[in-house]
């Protein structure tokens, strides 16, 4: 069974999400942005045994720990697409903007394309591409359970903001067909949180 605990990180608050399947007790952080102590803390608390880190895209607040943390449990780097690389190259630069901790920098170990699947104990997630906030953005839909890890396409009721470097308003306009056929069969109403809503 799909387990999910929210921990907000970083000082703009993003919603990182620790998400496990009871049966294996395996997890992963999707999109820890910073704060690592807190997260490994956190993980430590629910007993779970870290098997990889999920990026639903590049920015800061998302993706900046990933590197310490993928070496802190040694495993791997699932996502984004490819398209962000740009914005994981510059993840150090970012960091320093914003005052951020000097995390360990990175290249995903597996870049993501729409379609693709990802496992976690006994849990598949389907991969959907959805460009728009970030050209390599990717949402982590778990089917069976409807709820869907979306970064920061979609916020409670809006969409994700398209005005940083490669972001295509019309671009995510295009798409709406395909976030709209998520919000309805995978999210459901009541949106409580940035990036983990349950139908």
């Amino acid at each position: 069974m799909l387990k999910v605990m929210i921990a907000p990180v970083t000082p703009f608050q993003q919603n990182c999400s620790i998400v496990w399947c009871d049966e294996t007790m395996e997890g992963t952080a999707v999109d820890p942005g910073g704060d690592f102590d807190m997260l490994k803390e956190a993980i430590a608390q629910q007993g779970i045994r870290v098997t990889k880190v999920l990026l639903t895209h590049g920015h800061v607040d998302h993706a900046s720990a990933a590197g310490t943390m993928a070496e802190h449990y040694g495993v791997k780097i699932e996502g984004p697409h490819q398209d962000d690389l740009f914005l994981i190259e510059g993840l150090p630069d970012s960091g320093r903007k914003y005052n951020f901790p000097a995390y360990k920098p990175f290249v995903p170990d597996r870049w993501l394309t729409n379609g693709e699947t990802v496992g976690l104990g006994n849990l598949t997630f389907d991969v959907v591409h959805c460009p728009g906030h970030t050209p390599g953005h990717v949402v982590f839909v778990h089917k069976p359970a409807k709820v869907a890890f979306v970064g920061d396409v979609l916020f409670r009721g809006s969409i994700g903001r398209t005005d940083f470097p490669r972001g295509n308003h019309e671009q995510l306009l295009a798409r709406g067909g395909r976030y709209a056929e998520l919000y309805e069969t995978q999210f459901g109403k009541h949106a409580e949180t940035e990036d983990v809503v349950a139908a």
